[in-house]
């Protein structure tokens, strides 16, 4: 089997007094988009953070495209190719959206081609692309938080709760968007919207109390409402 292109072997995360990750271990393979599950308070976010560099693991090994990240600085791991869109979106509200994505775009001006592609999804950036941060709504700034994410190539996406908060018809231009992204790069998501994440997840990843407790398929899962009650209280039917 192919080399994963990020790995987690027994990963713990201390914050203060408090053990958060408590061993985790789990996969993503490149390509398509692997879905960390779980119930409110599991342990995702401090996940992606830990993978970041955000917080530091107290043990474990991760690894990405073959090399060890665990302790490198978030810099550095941003340089190794990946990008990160936290669930408080954490846009600049007092910069246009144009100085928001040209920020993030590493090694210069952000390519027009590229742009378009951006645009494609999220016709709103291009509509706002002078206006403050602050005036968007919050399906605005989430777009504009993915964006700023994909304004150049990464390898490795990580996103936090992109549909938190959104209003229907705004999910559905999500899913589009995701679609297309996931031909592109690897996205490992963290979403609490069940339905979201079936329709897009290749694989999944449950939590539960910091530690992993399956992990597969996420057709199976979707097609199994035993299981999906069984680890997350929840099933696809009831959780819309």
């Amino acid at each position: 089997m192919a080399e994963p292109l990020l790995s987690l072997e027994g990963v713990h995360t201390h914050i203060g007094q408090y053990h958060i990750l408590q061993g985790v271990s789990f996969a993503v393979p490149e390509g398509g988009m692997t879905v960390l599950l779980g119930r409110n308070g599991a342990g995702k976010t401090t996940a992606l953070r830990t993978i970041m560099g955000l917080w530091k693991p107290s043990a474990g090994v991760l690894r990405f495209a073959g090399a060890a990240i665990g302790g490198m600085a978030t810099p550095e791991i941003a340089r190794a190719g990946i990008a990160y869109v936290p669930e408080s979106m954490a846009v600049f509200s007092d910069l246009t959206v144009a100085e928001n994505i040209t920020l993030a775009a590493r090694s210069g001006p952000p390519d027009p081609a590229r742009l378009d592609w951006i645009f494609s999804f999220f016709p709103a950036m291009k509509r706002f692309w002078h206006a403050p941060a602050g005036v968007l709504s919050g399906g605005q700034k989430q777009m504009l938080a993915i964006s700023r994410a994909i304004v150049e190539k990464r390898r490795l996406i990580l996103v936090d709760e992109p549909t938190k908060g959104l209003a229907p018809a705004i999910i559905e231009g999500m899913i589009g968007a995701f679609r297309e992204l996931k031909r592109e790069t690897t996205i490992l998501l963290v979403e609490q919207n069940f339905r979201f994440a079936a329709s897009l997840g290749d694989n999944v990843a449950v939590m539960d109390d910091g530690r992993i407790v399956h992990a597969g398929a996420m057709a199976a899962l979707a097609a199994d409402e035993a299981m999906q009650t069984r680890l997350l209280g929840l099933s696809l039917d009831s959780h819309q």
